[in-house]
C-alpha cells in the first residue's frame, strides 16, 4: 500500500513522474494500459532533458491521442510504495480534439467518464489527485 501527498507547485526539484488529469467536453478522459484492466491518468517518467511541461504533453499524446488541448500545471505530489518514492508534477488538460492512440503506446484504449471509475490502476495516488484538483475547481 502506498501514499501520496500533495505540495505547492516548485516544491520539488527532483521530479521524476508527470500526471495529467485530462477532460474533453467536461467529462474525465482515462487510458488503460494494454495489460490491464484498471483506468488511469495519462502521464509518466520525465525523459532526460525533458523539462516536466514537455514530458506531460508528450505523455498526454502517447497515451490518449490527444492533438489540441490547452495544459497548465497544478501541483506538486509525493508518493511512496512498496518499490520506493518519488515526486512528481500533476497538470490539468482540457482537450479538444482526440486522434488514434499512437502506435507503439502502450495503451490500449482511452475513455470518458462523468463519474470516476471505481478500479483505478493507482488506487493510493489517482482520487488524492483528483480530490485536489476539484478542490482547486478546476
Amino acid at each position: 500500500m502506498g501514499t501520496c501527498t500533495v505540495h505547492p507547485l516548485g516544491t520539488f526539484s527532483d521530479q521524476r513522474f508527470v500526471v495529467v488529469i485530462s477532460r474533453m467536453n467536461g467529462k474525465y478522459l482515462f487510458s488503460r494500459h494494454k495489460d490491464r484492466t484498471t483506468w488511469e491518468t495519462q502521464g509518466g517518467h520525465i525523459e532526460p532533458g525533458e523539462i516536466p511541461l514537455e514530458a506531460a504533453k508528450r505523455e498526454l499524446w502517447e497515451e490518449s491521442g490527444a492533438q489540441e488541448f490547452t495544459m497548465e500545471p497544478l501541483c506538486d505530489y509525493f508518493a511512496t510504495d512498496n518499490i520506493g518514492c518519488a515526486s512528481g508534477v500533476v497538470f490539468t488538460a482540457e482537450i479538444v480534439s482526440l486522434g488514434a492512440i499512437p502506435p507503439g503506446s502502450e495503451m490500449a484504449e482511452v475513455r470518458s467518464f462523468s463519474e470516476r471509475p471505481e478500479n483505478f490502476t493507482y488506487p493510493d495516488i489517482t482520487p488524492i489527485l483528483l480530490d485536489y484538483e476539484a478542490k482547486k475547481g478546476r
